[in-house]
């Protein structure tokens, strides 16, 4: 049998070492599910995957996500990641789109080419469901922020693509930078919610290029803060959309995350409402870091 190969890849990253770590494995045949949690917890990134198959089934390839803590149905750095992979190292051939079968169903992915090292990828997510809006003293205390450091013209919303979140919108880059999760609180809150994690944005930036600021807190998952979150993200474009927040039925923007926990990650949000639905893309680049085999 042979032995699992495993890349390391830095996703919506615009240089080595920033972004989004991610292991991505092949080779994986004879894994069992509490192996691959095992691996993902010595890992110890956000996210580890596994390609299950190196020939597409059903039009694509099929992949389990986990966490340290928990497997996922969906998650978007390493579906961004893992595709760049599959391309690279498995394909390798400049296609332009390829599918992953995930739990939540199948994500199709586009690339754009930019250089030998850096490419572009953008996958489709589900169309968002919303669900309750929550309360603002409540959420104000978990964050241990001052309940005016919240938007209170635009709601406190949960919202999935495959993954549920809580949106919060803040006022300020200084409201996000003291953003600090209560987590004793937080699950308290959650026990009766379809989110248990938490995305709060403003759109006041580091920089004047990027329109929103992000941090993403997931101790449920046992990441107490990520630096560049696909499927969180996607919500968010979602949110934007649905409750018109820059005044459109349309967005096209630039979000940074990752500056508090110096792993500065760039990502590109394209939402637009369509047919009663809102159609979401999430994009960014990915870069790889190394490659190892397991002993």
């Amino acid at each position: 049998m042979e032995k699992p190969i495993f890349y390391i890849v830095d996703v919506f990253a615009e240089e080595k070492f920033a972004g989004n770590q991610l292991a991505v494995f092949r080779n994986v045949a004879g894994l069992t599910d509490s192996d691959m949690q095992k691996i993902a917890r010595e890992m110890n990134y956000s996210e580890t995957t596994f390609i299950l198959n190196e020939e597409p089934e059903n039009g694509g390839y099929n992949v389990r996500i986990f966490t340290p803590k928990v497997e996922l149905p969906f998650a978007g750095h390493p579906t961004i990641g893992t595709a760049y992979i599959i391309q690279r190292e498995i394909i390798k051939d400049k296609v332009n789109a390829l599918n992953l079968n995930l739990k939540v169903g199948q994500i199709p992915v586009t690339i754009d080419y930019l250089d030998d090292s850096n490419d572009e990828l953008w996958m489709r997510q589900k169309a968002p469901e919303f669900g309750d809006s929550l309360d603002i003293d409540s959420l104000a205390e978990i964050l241990n922020i001052d309940r005016n450091d919240i938007m209170d013209q635009f709601p406190i919303q949960e919202v999935t693509t495959g993954f549920y979140t809580m949106i919060i919108p803040l006022k300020s880059l200084d409201a996000v930078k003291r953003a600090r999760v209560s987590v004793d609180k937080l699950y308290d809150y959650t026990k009766d919610k379809k989110a248990k994690t938490i995305l709060v944005f403003a759109k006041e930036t580091y920089y004047q290029d990027n329109d929103l600021n992000v941090r993403f807190f997931a101790d449920a998952l046992g990441i107490q803060e990520d630096p560049a979150t696909g499927s969180a993200n996607g919500c968010l474009a979602g949110y934007l959309v649905r409750n018109k927040y820059f005044g459109t039925s349309g967005i096209d923007v630039r979000v940074e995350q990752g500056y508090e926990i110096e792993r500065p990650s760039l990502l590109l949000l394209k939402a637009e409402e369509k047919n009663s639905n809102i159609e979401v893309n999430v994009g960014g680049n990915a870069i790889l870091i190394g490659k190892g085999e397991f002993v």
